[in-house]
């Protein structure tokens, strides 16, 4: 009796781990690492997509948009992402066929901890480019007191936050500066990463949105998400056409109206500085980075899948995460790119 019931306990355990090992033979894990700047929602459609395909995870670490490139790149992740286009040379030091996919568009904003300024603080964009020169170093500066009549701003010194790492909102900010001030554009220029004139660094969105929240008197840029989950408040910005703008879904939408009529068949597009009364100045792109020719058959498939879904129900996700949706006729692009997928 003692070995048959023996018997029967090592039956169920054997079809226990039969049963797992199905189970994790049905599993789909795709992993992926990059952007911060969409990782609210990107995190929100993984979480969502688990219930539409309970057979694909998602894994993806939010390190920065240096990170995600470079570990594409090396094909140690299924995709990247990037808020920062890849040049030239990056797509070509790449082991096969990189595409941009498009997947929202988003602001950068200037957030600052100032006890007793409002929210919607205004600053002209090339006095944006002097405090993050080191040349406005004081709150009650005139440049900033004079657009602000009525609200007391302290002498105090303005402590300037950036990231410290590889960052694709870096490269959306600094392509803004770089494009309202000569002196940014020859003295620091554009790019993931750039030489600050002054400042504390902060690793990723969040790091910003902390150090900013935690410092007084503090500025610093991040994505407009970081803000309003930090309670954090933003500037209000003179734009190209010399209006008043907030950052908002519909400014970041009109940033991207003129410029997308002319989008290049590979995405490779910059949104800041754009014309248009209505227009935000700080506006981007986000991309996930994926090869054309997928090594893994049934990964890619299940990725293709994703992609689809991503650009028609995700797209229904984005707003109420203050990401503006990709406008029709960039979805109707995207489409067939993602069919090029092989």
């Amino acid at each position: 009796m003692f070995n048959t019931i023996r018997k029967g306990i090592a039956l169920l355990a054997l079809m226990a781990t039969t049963a797992v090992a199905g189970q994790a033979g049905a599993e789909t894990l795709i992993n992926g690492a990059g952007a911060t700047f969409p990782y609210p929602l990107y995190s929100k459609w993984f979480s969502e997509y688990a219930k539409i395909d309970p057979s694909v995870k998602f894994n993806y670490q939010s390190i920065g948009s240096g990170g995600g490139i470079k570990q594409i790149t090396a094909q140690t992740v299924d995709f990247g992402a990037s808020d920062k286009f890849l040049s030239d040379a990056e797509l070509a030091a790449a082991p096969g066929k990189l595409l941009h996919i498009p997947t929202v568009m988003g602001a950068v904003v200037v957030t600052y901890n100032v006890p007793g300024a409002p929210k919607g603080l205004k600053l002209k964009v090339d006095d944006v480019a002097d405090i993050f020169l080191g040349k406005i170093t004081k709150w009650n500066d005139p440049r900033i007191a004079d657009d602000n009549p009525g609200v007391k701003l302290p002498n105090a010194p303005i402590v300037v936050v950036h990231r410290s790492d590889g960052s694709g909102t870096t490269s959306i900010f600094t392509d803004f500066l770089s494009g309202v001030s000569g002196e940014w554009a020859q003295k620091v220029g554009k790019g993931a990463s750039v030489k600050w004139p002054v400042g504390l660094g902060g690793k990723g969105n969040e790091g910003v949105a902390g150090q900013v929240k935690t410092t007084a008197d503090s500025i610093g840029y991040v994505e407009l998400a970081y803000a309003f989950e930090n309670k954090l408040p933003y500037a209000t910005l003179k734009n190209k056409s010399g209006h008043w703008v907030e950052p908002s879904i519909q400014s970041t939408s009109a940033a991207a109206a003129a410029a997308v009529k002319h989008m290049p068949a590979d995405y490779r597009l910059s949104l800041v500085n754009q014309p248009g009364k209505d227009a935000y100045p700080i506006v981007g792109f986000t991309w996930l980075l994926v090869y054309e020719h997928q090594k893994d058959a049934a990964k890619g498939k299940k990725l293709v899948e994703f992609l689809n879904w991503s650009l028609h129900n995700g797209q229904k996700m984005a707003a109420p995460l203050l990401y503006a949706p990709l406008p029709e006729n960039v979805k109707k692009m995207v489409e067939k790119t993602i069919k090029t997928i092989k």
